[in-house]
């Protein structure tokens, strides 16, 4: 069990470095996100001890019971998922990255919460493509308001931008997600003082994560790659 598990993180990493070099790019400059959601602390522990440095959940509660009980020497926990406003608090406490902030509200009450409770944390905002209404995210047009929000928080570290394409069964159809995400960010990069500009995208999962790789995601968010079919 603990083998096919890092038989499989390996395999992960040799699919994110032969994309990365079909792209051009380096490979240490994209960040394997695991995604633990539904994933027992034993079984993640498994994983961080055969490598993995960065992990992903999908859910506040599900991840408190969680972080403190797996330990690494350089670990980070990122939120993907949706951010309801009464689990700021929470959010702040448990995660080093968030990259779904999807209004003005939110970015205000996570900066607030992250400055009373001396936290400095990185986030990405999530922009929404397709017209799915259980995905969240931004619409375009509302996003100049969010990254005016995240700019002048003081305790929020703007990283970047973040997008779940809609479902599909095929990564070349999340192709155009992918390249659109990227030019919304050169985008917003243009005119940016250079030491503010906006340097990730969060995008990619198990399915289409080499195609995001190739269209410039620095974070690529895996979980059944890695961890195997989810648990009914």
């Amino acid at each position: 069990m603990v083998e096919d598990l890092r038989s499989r993180i390996n395999e992960v990493y040799e699919r994110v470095e032969r994309a990365a070099q079909r792209s051009g790019r380096n490979p240490q400059d994209i960040t394997l996100v695991a995604v633990s959601k539904t994933i027992d602390p034993a079984s993640i522990q498994q994983a961080v001890d055969a490598g993995i440095a960065n992990l992903g959940e999908n859910r506040v509660q599900e991840a408190a019971e969680k972080v403190g009980r797996v330990t690494g020497p350089h670990l980070a926990w990122h939120l993907i998922g949706h951010l309801q406003s009464n689990k700021a608090r929470h959010a702040i406490r448990l995660f080093d990255f968030i990259h779904t902030i999807d209004s003005v509200d939110l970015a205000g009450r996570l900066d607030r919460i992250a400055g009373e409770t001396g936290r400095q944390t990185s986030v990405l905002a999530q922009v929404k493509m397709g017209d799915e209404p259980a995905k969240s995210g931004a619409a375009e047009q509302d996003l100049p308001a969010i990254i005016e929000a995240l700019d002048s928080a003081a305790n929020l570290n703007l990283r970047g931008l973040m997008v779940i394409p809609p479902l599909s069964e095929s990564a070349d159809s999340t192709r155009s997600y992918f390249s659109r995400l990227r030019k919304i960010l050169e985008g917003l990069n243009r005119g940016r003082p250079r030491d503010r500009l906006l340097v990730d995208l969060s995008m990619g999962m198990s399915g289409d994560f080499e195609a995001a790789i190739e269209e410039g995601a620095t974070m690529v968010r895996v979980g059944t790659a890695i961890f195997g079919a989810r648990p009914r």
